[in-house]
């Protein structure tokens, strides 16, 4: 063991702002259903260009409203990746539909266009609905398979739960030109935090209004949608089964003081990336690629070291008091996934990568001298086994 400072992986970064914001929601009359939320969502549908976003209390929530908004129920099917968190296929189970998943791409690691034009072509049941999913902040080829998908009329989600503050093909990740709906996370290790939250954003009215009564038990006080008389000013009806996923002012408050330092997070972590990319050039390992199309919000730096020693280089790091950690193991490879006919060897290229991948410490507030230890440790590691 050490007794050097523990480096997480990855962390929030809370200021003055964020903290009187709270402070100021903890005084003021509304702690839920308050001004905060539509603040917030007013915040990120103006970064993105989207013309709605809805709030949420987590990304999962998020995911599973997307479904259910696109109406994905029990005989349809979700096609996502396997590299991924489980929260990426499990909202379409939620939904009572099954899920398969797609192979990525060997360089990009996001879902590959080539195995979804593949898998399409011999697949025996239509997806209702495909989630790509961002991985490290960096956009899947929104372009190329959205050209694919429309050629099949099924509906995409996007998992862009890494990439809030990212680009494609110059424009913000969370437009919708690609999808139906975009998903973002606010976990405290992401971007920017609003402690637990998610966000779900779309160019369709009719979409954001069914993802608005989704998280909120269903229930409504627009007299337009009633299918009573109106029966007063404090009459409601509840018209869909809906759920409790409404985001708190408090998350809104913390999250809207951290929209407007998102470009400094994102260069921040860009010119971390950077720097690793400088450090580790001569090292016997696989640094991101990144596609030219793309320009990644760095939720992550993963690197890919020799298969044989991948066991040995993670607990020499997390022994040297580095927070390491490993993004993901495959989904179809989980016991629960297994228990439906899932097994190895389905997608070679997902399961390649978590042989080989290590995410090393990544946050917008990581010292220079923290990012050398890093470096360091895993270059001594290396060397003892070459």
């Amino acid at each position: 063991m050490t007794n050097d400072p523990y480096i997480p992986y990855g962390r929030q970064d809370i200021c003055q702002d964020d903290i009187d914001a709270v402070v100021s929601v903890l005084r003021s009359d509304f702690l839920t259903q308050g001004p905060q939320v539509p603040a917030f969502e007013a915040a990120v549908a103006a970064h993105t260009g989207a013309a709605y976003a809805v709030a949420v209390n987590s990304a999962t929530s998020a995911l599973h409203i997307a479904c259910l908004a696109l109406g994905v129920g029990t005989g349809d099917v979700v096609w996502t990746v396997p590299t991924t968190f489980v929260a990426s296929a499990n909202c379409a189970l939620y939904c009572g539909a099954s899920v398969d998943f797609v192979d990525i791409d060997p360089t990009r690691y996001t879902m590959c266009p080539k195995a979804l034009q593949a898998k399409l072509e011999t697949a025996s049941q239509l997806p209702k609905a495909i989630i790509p999913v961002h991985l490290c902040g960096q956009s899947a080829d929104m372009k190329a398979i959205s050209e694919i998908a429309r050629n099949y009329g099924i509906s995409i989600i996007e998992d862009a739960s890494h990439a809030i503050g990212a680009t494609y093909e110059g424009e913000p990740v969370g437009d919708c030109r690609y999808s139906e709906i975009t998903v973002f996370s606010f976990h405290p290790v992401k971007i920017i935090t609003t402690a637990e939250g998610g966000l779900a954003t779309t160019q369709n009215q009719k979409i954001a209004e069914a993802m608005d009564l989704a998280r909120s038990h269903g229930i409504t006080r627009d007299p337009t949608l009633y299918e009573n008389p109106n029966l007063g000013s404090w009459y409601y009806e509840q018209i869909r089964l809906g759920f409790n996923y409404r985001m708190t002012e408090l998350q809104a408050a913390l999250g809207l003081t951290q929209m407007q330092r998102l470009t400094k997070i994102v260069d921040r972590r860009t010119a971390i990336a950077a720097r690793y990319d400088q450090i580790l050039a001569n090292f016997p390992v696989q640094r991101p690629i990144q596609a030219p199309s793309t320009g990644s919000s760095w939720h992550l730096y993963v690197i890919q070291v020799p298969q044989n020693y991948h066991s040995q280089i993670f607990d020499d790091l997390k022994t040297a008091g580095i927070g390491v950690n490993l993004h993901y193991i495959p989904i179809h490879t989980h016991p629960y996934y297994r228990s439906m006919g899932f097994k190895l060897g389905q997608f070679p290229n997902a399961e390649s990568y978590y042989r080989k991948s290590i995410s090393i410490p990544l946050y917008f507030g990581l010292e220079e001298k923290d990012q050398d230890r890093v470096c360091a440790t895993l270059e001594q590691s290396l060397l003892r086994i070459t």
